[in-house]
């Protein structure tokens, strides 16, 4: 059993920064493929960044260039840091990780990018 703890939502104006972190109940050295999602009212949800692979990464097109997701091995963490916010970029924000077979998701975190 995996449990991921989302953290860092909260309301931001747009061109404004937030840092999502997640924080895994087990070591997430050997789990490689790891991520955010995200789910805006009345949409499916979306990629927004992944690791595959253990260290490669993959960015949804609308968020390239100005999110980075990043991992922290000793700290079971991955980070997932917005920077240039757009209102479009309102949503639930999801963790997932896939291990063993199995793919586990958070709670998820509110966004919102609004003046």
């Amino acid at each position: 059993q995996v449990e991921l703890v989302e953290s860092g939502g909260g309301l931001v104006q747009p061109g404004g920064s937030l840092k999502l972190s997640c924080t895994v109940s087990r070591s997430i050295f050997s789990i490689y493929v790891m991520g955010w999602y995200r789910q805006a009212p009345g949409k499916q949800r979306e990629l927004v960044a992944v690791f595959t692979s253990g260290s490669m990464k993959n960015y949804a097109d609308s968020v390239k260039g100005r999110f980075t997701i990043s991992r922290d091995n000793a700290k079971n963490t991955v980070y997932l840091e917005m920077n240039s916010l757009k209102p479009e970029d309102t949503a639930v924000y999801y963790c997932y990780a896939a291990y063993s077979g199995r793919g586990y998701w958070g709670q998820g975190t509110q966004v919102t990018v609004s003046s």
